[in-house]
């Protein structure tokens, strides 16, 4: 009996080893940084500026890669009171941080009376991101805005502002 009892007990011991032996653990830590989270403000709004069609159509684009107001078709660019202007936004950030723009795919309607007209193909300068290298960025907004002949006289706004969105990369 005491040698059955021996042998369970060897026997056991070396199930154990074996089972010991085959198990390791490693660990590891855990952390954080916190950083500012993004933000965008406008610094300056978009402004087309004085323009003039009879008939037909055409259309004004304000590009924001080199900064100049262009007319294509039946429209005249005209001198006014009002300054020409791109849309500015300022973003801030972590510095050294990358985020990317999004701007509006669909038209806006600007609005005057009964009469109507849209501005489409939004275009940024940086284009579609941009580097926080100093926690800050400026952004300039463009785009085209499409005239048909025949609109009222005075100025056309938009009824709520368009939308431009910054998300760290």
């Amino acid at each position: 009996m005491k040698t059955i009892r021996c042998i369970f007990a060897a026997a056991a011991m070396i199930v154990f080893s074996f089972s010991t032996f085959s198990q390791v653990t490693a660990t590891g830590h855990i952390s954080v940084t916190i950083v500012s989270p993004i933000s965008i403000v406008k610094v300056q709004d978009m402004n087309f500026g004085h323009v003039s069609v009879e008939s037909g159509s055409g259309s004004v684009t304000l590009s924001p890669e080199n900064k100049v107001r262009s007319a294509s078709g039946a429209v005249e660019l005209m001198d006014g009171t009002e300054e020409v202007s791109l849309a500015s936004f300022r973003v801030k950030g972590s510095a050294g941080a990358t985020f990317s723009i999004t701007l509006p795919d669909e038209p806006v309607l600007l609005s005057n009376g009964n009469k109507s007209m849209m501005v489409t193909n939004f275009t940024s300068t940086p284009t579609n991101s941009g580097l926080l290298s100093d926690g800050a960025k400026d952004v300039l907004v463009g785009a085209t805005l499409l005239v048909t002949g025949n609109q009222n006289l005075g100025i056309y706004a938009t009824a709520t502002p368009f939308p431009v969105t910054v998300n760290y990369n």
